[in-house]
């Protein structure tokens, strides 16, 4: 029975009230200090402690960073460090982000390309699903970066989040994930603050510009709050681990934990609440959908792309052409258009708009449909999103975007084929 990790982010999400909610959940301090201890990094150490917000038992976590000794070399006698959470380090924010306070300290930081970083993780001793979840986080924070400074993902090069402490935050969140078994995360919608925040390149509107990139398809609440309340690290792992717009299932809850931040919010308590639960046993699903369909015999080929786009534009469930014979022996071609029934006429529409045809015929289709999922997994190319759809006897249908799959083989110079069974293997593990 699948795990699922439930994210309530009603005061948002940052990286460290992340870990520190998968810590009241259960995972271990000494068991993510041992999994960290994998990483070519130093000059740190780990501290958890139960802080209560509005009377609510939460979970603080902090990383001790030591100034006096270098981020490349594991540090001695690490528990005996303390620290306190004031700032936020992450890809390209270096000053005051006053919400959830990751990591806070004087001194400077060593500045990481995505490249390295990607070597680091896969050239260390974390398990594979630790490796790659947290490889599909800093994919996301790339891409993004990538997209808001018009350069690739590969040329993209870390400040704050190139730091220990930020990668801290993303690995043992990877970890925690490992350690509670989760199969799938869930996020409710998000609260993006307001207000502005300096960073190194300047004075920047909350949302950061990654944050926005990286929450595309996600639900989101503008100007909900004051000052930044989802930072790009809590960004970043909403967007590489929960699917946009996907209702919870069922859930059976088996734990719930409060993850702290830093900041003290006159609205809201500043947690992060998240439930771990089994999802209840689901038979495929049934609904009802029209199937719009015309035979078409005069048209260019060259067209339908063209329709297909608008069809899916407006909203159709699928489109589908079938060859099909027809009067006087000509070759012509069936548009098949699936949708729901309060689509039907607008949808309707564009076929006789866009196509030579001069009627449609409706029928009403009655479906089986299996419980499904869409996730994001880490592979040794790049992140790819996938469809699970689970059977009743319990058999597992995983099924890689092909979109992204295609754009990684172009990105990477690899067989289309290796990276979507790369995404595959990535999925079952």
């Amino acid at each position: 029975m699948s795990r699922i990790l439930f994210l309530d982010t009603f005061a948002g999400i940052s990286g460290d009230m992340t870990v520190g909610a998968l810590l009241a959940l259960g995972v271990e301090l000494e068991r993510l200090r041992g999994e960290l201890s994998a990483l070519p990094v130093g000059g740190y150490a780990l501290r958890a402690g139960e802080k209560f917000v509005h009377g609510i038992r939460a979970c603080k976590f902090d990383v001790d960073l030591d100034a006096g000794r270098s981020e490349t070399a594991p540090a001695p006698d690490q528990h005996q460090h303390e620290h306190h959470h004031q700032l936020e380090h992450h890809l390209g924010h270096a000053d005051q982000h006053h919400h959830h306070g990751e990591h806070g300290h004087g001194g400077t930081h060593a500045h990481r390309a995505y490249a390295d970083i990607r070597a680091m993780l896969s050239g260390g001793a974390l398990r594979p699903r630790v490796r790659e979840t947290a490889l599909a986080i800093f994919a996301r924070l790339a891409e993004a970066e990538g997209r808001v400074h018009g350069v690739a993902a590969d040329a993209v090069t870390f400040h704050e989040v190139g730091a220990v402490d930020s990668i801290v935050d993303i690995v043992g969140t990877a970890i925690g994930l490992d350690v509670l078994d989760v199969d799938a995360v869930y996020v409710s919608s998000l609260p993006l603050g307001s207000g502005t925040v300096r960073s190194q390149h300047g004075v920047l509107p909350v949302p950061a510009p990654a944050t926005v990139e990286l929450l595309r398809g996600f639900a989101v609440r503008v100007g909900d709050g004051t000052g930044e309340l989802v930072t790009p690290t809590g960004a970043a792992i909403v967007a590489a681990l929960a699917r946009p717009g996907a209702a919870l299932p069922p859930l059976a809850i088996d734990a719930v934990g409060y993850g702290a931040g830093t900041r003290v919010l006159a609205d809201r308590p500043n947690l992060l609440r998240a439930l771990l639960g089994r999802a209840a046993a689901v038979a495929p699903g049934s609904d009802e959908l029209v199937e719009i369909a015309t035979n078409i015999d005069d048209s260019s080929p060259q067209l339908y792309e063209h329709v297909m786009d608008q069809l899916f534009a407006a909203g159709a469930r699928d489109v589908w052409l079938a060859p099909a014979q027809m009067k006087k022996n000509r070759p012509g071609t069936v548009l098949h258009v699936l949708a729901e029934r309060a689509a039907r006429d607008a949808l309707a529409a564009i076929v006789l708009r866009e196509t030579s045809a001069i009627g449609v015929r409706f029928h009403s289709v009655h479906r089986l449909v299996l419980p499904r999922e869409q996730t994001t997994v880490g592979t040794q190319y790049g992140a790819v999103r996938v469809k699970i759809a689970t059977a009743p006897d319990g058999t597992v249908n995983v099924a890689p975007e092909y979109d992204d799959c295609r754009r990684i083989a172009r990105e990477r110079g690899v067989a289309l084929k290796t990276v979507y069974q790369a995404a595959i293997a990535a999925a079952r593990r």
